[in-house]
């Protein structure tokens, strides 16, 4: 079952769920940003490297990605553009990589910031749950090319050469399996590619659907 955002109470459903989305990913950010604002440095040595380094993790960007469209698509489920398909698909497919990774791989490890389980849950459960589910149900659809799916590249490469980087500096990587000073440099880029291996899977994955399922937004900008 799909919804289509032609009626007007289906439009009020489609907002809704985008919205459900947003609150869940926001909520357990500041749940995070609250703990490490409020905590001092906790194991960082300053206060300041503990917000960067809370604003480093994956799992808080995909979250900060997945609420910002999720709330533009709960004020306009049928919002469009190049920019905003490129948005959408990163986010739909950062917020998947960060509950695959984490259930697969990160599960038992500490909190980020310590904001305990519920937190936990929203980022990594909730959040990506929800969003897949949401766009299975409500899209927008079709609105994904190839052209989209390779610049949807272009933020998760951006990000793996920022933690690369700056772990060279300061010698702190957001998670184990990319952690250089550890597993060594080659080991960190085998890891590294693995999860773009599951991000170029899924992305693909996602153009594949996209043209499949339901259309959820028969509009003539839809295509």
């Amino acid at each position: 079952m799909t919804f289509n955002s032609g009626s007007g109470g289906a439009v009020l459903l489609v907002r809704a769920l985008h919205l459900l989305v947003g609150l869940a990913a926001l909520t357990g950010v500041v749940m995070e940003l609250v703990v490490a604002v409020t905590d001092g440095p906790g194991l960082a040595p300053t206060h300041a490297e503990r917000l960067v380094r809370l604003f480093s993790y994956f799992t808080i960007q995909s979250n900060l990605l997945i609420a910002g469209v999720s709330f533009a698509l709960a004020g306009d489920p049928r919002r469009d553009g190049p920019v905003f398909r490129v948005l959408r698909l990163d986010a739909l497919l950062c917020i998947a990589v960060t509950g695959i990774v984490y259930n697969t791989v990160l599960r038992g490890l500490t909190p980020l910031a310590g904001a305990g389980p519920v937190a936990n849950t929203l980022l990594h459960g909730v959040a990506p749950v929800a969003a897949v589910v949401v766009w299975l149900l409500a899209g927008p659809r079709p609105r994904v090319s190839s052209r989209t799916v390779w610049w949807s590249v272009a933020y998760p490469v951006a990000w793996l050469v920022w933690t690369f980087v700056r772990g060279a500096v300061t010698g702190w990587y957001p998670y184990p399996f990319l952690d250089v000073t550890e597993l060594g440099l080659a080991g960190a880029l085998v890891n590294a590619a693995l999860v773009a291996v599951v991000f170029l899977v899924l992305a693909w994955g996602v153009r594949w659907a996209d043209g499949r399922l339901p259309a959820t937004d028969r509009s003539p900008h839809a295509r």
